[in-house]
């Protein structure tokens, strides 16, 4: 009994490192990210600013619901959040219909120019 659970252990063991071979490649040739630029996030960020606010602007949104602050968040975490809007494994109807209207790029733009601030 207990060499066929020591069996089947190794087995599984097996398996999973046949898998993270196969998967290895295939993850290693994933395109890199989208480069961000904060000049052209700059100019993306209006539908953002009203509940997300900036120094110095003010809005309703911000006091009367919890809104994140995602000034100087790491654009990874931006990015990953807005696709999730997009795909619809987060949701919100707001963050959903604006997520859906941005390509990869203005993703990438729009969370460069928010971490980039402090």
């Amino acid at each position: 009994m207990k060499s066929r659970a020591m069996l089947d252990r190794g087995l599984g063991a097996v398996v999973v490192a046949a898998s993270c071979l196969l998967a290895g490649p295939a993850l290693a040739a994933d395109p890199p990210a989208v480069q961000g630029d904060v000049q052209a996030g700059a100019q993306k960020v209006s539908m953002c600013i009203g509940c997300h606010g900036i120094q110095g602007y003010k809005a309703a949104y911000p006091e009367l619901y919890h809104v994140p602050m995602i000034a100087g968040q790491n654009a990874a975490y931006i990015v990953a959040a807005l696709k999730e809007y997009a795909n619809g494994a987060r949701s919100f109807p707001t963050m959903d219909a604006i997520a859906r209207s941005l390509s990869e790029q203005d993703m990438a733009d729009v969370a460069a120019y928010y971490s980039s601030l402090k």
